[in-house]
């Protein structure tokens, strides 16, 4: 809401005439959305993430006080949780975030929805993590027809993955659950237990619901990993709203300084890091994530600051070859300006800007 302090004070008639002059004040000052009002005090950086282990960077970073130490006195941190992609994704277009963690297919359709104009990606943050888990009769992908495949949503990164990978193999799939194999989508809390009543036979999720589903009696039948170049895709980047990164340049830059720093933590001090994000996921969900349970997940799973472009651009490919999709240009999607600038600051290479 614009703010005109003048109106408190004058008269209308005073008021009206000097309107040129409190309109271009108010449109000096900014406004909420941008974080906060100039000169008002700290801007507000309102940043985004999922309480899991493929966003470990984002919640110990959270949790350990490392994005408050970069970011500084002069910037106010308010972490928001989200468990979806799609909500995320809202509330950056409705101006209630201005950065947020995210995986690769979220991150296409914001900016193909928004005409390459809402969002851009500053940093990468983990790779690796996703595998097909079946029941133990299932030895290869002609073992899966007519059987049912669980996937976390219609179009998500998994979901776009595991249509593709059967196409590789021979195997029709449609977005209404139909074809050689039945695609089924639904919340990756509720296939561990259609899983385990049998309602399912396989799927393709992200951790920790792989090994959960593996101490659930089931086996990997793909490590995603394995399907990709150097075993390197990405499934979690940095992105944020192009406004916030306009006006707040030196708050993103700051950012990504603590996901570098976030990212050097959860590498180097893993024990750390697991205990930091079972702790969290308690305090948001109200039940700690098993300790046992994120070392198991934690190898699969690669912490990097490269956002990995090509795996996002492949990604785009696989969707819009099993119809999911259409074509998108990516141009202008990454500016990675900032990434290598910190990391340079730390002597670390330079990740090459797509």
């Amino acid at each position: 809401m614009r703010r005109h302090p003048l109106r408190r004070l004058v008269t209308l008639a005073t008021l009206a005439a000097l309107s040129a002059t409190t309109l271009g004040t108010t449109a000096a000052c900014g406004d909420d959305s941008e974080g906060a009002e100039s000169g008002s005090g700290p801007v507000t950086l309102r940043l985004g993430y999922f309480p899991n282990i493929t966003h470990a960077p984002a919640v110990v970073g959270v949790e350990k006080g490392i994005f408050a130490e970069k970011l500084g006195a002069d910037v106010k941190l308010e972490p928001k949780t989200f468990n979806a992609g799609p909500a995320a994704i809202e509330a950056v277009f409705s101006g209630a975030l201005d950065a947020t963690y995210i995986g690769p297919n979220p991150t296409v359709n914001a900016f193909s929805k928004s005409k390459g104009e809402a969002v851009r990606v500053v940093s990468g943050a983990a790779s690796g993590g996703v595998a097909l888990v079946v029941k133990p009769g299932i030895t290869g992908p002609q073992d899966l027809k007519g059987k049912k495949v669980a996937t976390p949503q219609l179009g998500n990164t998994q979901d776009v993955a595991v249509r593709y990978w059967l196409k590789q193999q021979g195997l029709t799939t449609t977005k209404e659950g139909g074809g050689d194999v039945k695609i089924v989508p639904q919340e990756n809390a509720q296939t561990v237990e259609t899983f385990n009543s049998g309602a399912i036979d396989a799927a393709w999720v992200p951790e920790p619901f792989v090994s959960r589903l593996v101490n659930a009696g089931g086996k990997v039948l793909v490590d995603e990993r394995d399907l990709w170049p150097d075993k390197k895709f990405v499934i979690t980047n940095l992105l944020v709203s192009t406004k916030f990164l306009k006006a707040h340049p030196d708050v993103v830059q700051k950012l990504v300084d603590g996901q570098v720093a976030a990212n050097e933590f959860v590498n180097t001090k893993p024990d750390e890091a697991q205990q930091a994000i079972s702790d969290a996921i308690g305090k948001i969900t109200g039940k700690p994530l098993d300790l046992k349970l994120i070392k198991q997940a934690w190898p699969t799973l690669e912490f990097t600051n490269d956002p990995i472009p090509t795996s996002l651009k492949a990604g785009l490919d696989h969707a819009v070859e099993v119809k999911l999709t259409e074509p998108v240009d990516l141009k202008g999607l990454y500016d990675l300006t900032y990434l290598n600038k910190a990391l340079k600051a730390q002597g670390k290479p330079e990740v090459v800007q797509p």
